[in-house]
């Protein structure tokens, strides 16, 4: 008798078998698991330098939605983008379009093991965030969870379409960087947007991640209202479905030459 499989079974064994091949990459390792854990550090010292009094704002609100922010950008989105790009070039990713699995399942499970990673150390980041930096709990805990997992599968989604337009493994580690860089910069990771001049700031809430950080921070401090929550989710929705749009356009399975 043939053994039946599952859509869950197939992109676990997938997953397992990615995990594997994360652990044999040491740069991509080190880049997804200690630059999150350093940068915000860098943050806490620049926090410390802005009249954050004025915008409402602590050390600890501005510091913790920006370790997830790096957590999301480093251990999910530009992981990811290497993930798919080098199996695409070493024919991985078209060999496994010839079995059982469909192309949502090769892409969910071998996006897997790099949210998995992102979500367990947004979880320890914001736990020691809140002990270093003497966080009370939450106020809305439920935003701070909804916008991480909005900000996980946006950033898997965001990696793929990225991957599409880069050509080789060695160019994995450029094409990430102006989305990373701009949300750096723009998403309030490094500098609050209430900070901002007003009309720069609302150019700032368009980009993708600025809606996570928002609701992370809202959902700690509880000063986000109902319509900014809808209006932040709204947002990391639309990211989201354009990407997988984008995706299922033109995401390549074959080596591009």
């Amino acid at each position: 008798m043939s053994a039946t499989t599952t859509s869950a079974g197939r992109m676990t064994a997938l997953a397992r078998a990615e995990l594997t091949l994360l652990g044999r990459s040491k740069g991509t390792l080190f880049a997804a698991l200690f630059v999150p854990l350093v940068l915000p550090v860098s943050v806490r010292s620049a926090a410390e330098e802005m009249d954050l009094a004025e915008a409402g704002l602590t050390p600890g609100t501005v510091v913790l939605p920006a370790a997830i922010g790096f957590s999301l950008l480093f251990a999910v989105y530009a992981a990811l983008v290497g993930v798919f790009v080098v199996r695409r070039e070493e024919l991985v990713l078209k060999r496994l379009r010839t079995g059982e699995l469909r192309d949502t399942e090769i892409l969910g499970g071998s996006a897997l093991p790099a949210v998995l990673t992102g979500l367990v150390q947004c979880l320890l980041l914001a736990v020691g965030c809140a002990v270093l930096l003497d966080l009370s709990a939450p106020s809305a805990p439920h935003l701070a969870v909804l916008g991480v997992l909005l900000g996980l599968v946006m950033c898997a989604a965001l990696a793929a379409v990225t991957a599409a337009f880069t050509r080789t493994g060695e160019s994995a580690q450029v094409t990430p960087m102006p989305l990373m860089i701009v949300s750096m910069l723009g998403s309030g990771l490094f500098v609050p947007l209430e900070l901002l001049p007003d009309r720069l700031a609302t150019v700032c809430e368009l980009l993708p991640l600025t809606p996570v950080v928002e609701l992370v921070r809202g959902g700690w401090t509880g000063d986000l209202s109902a319509a900014e929550a809808l209006g932040a989710i709204a947002r990391a929705v639309a990211w989201t479905a354009l990407s997988v749009f984008a995706v299922r356009r033109w995401f390549r399975w074959e080596p591009r030459h």
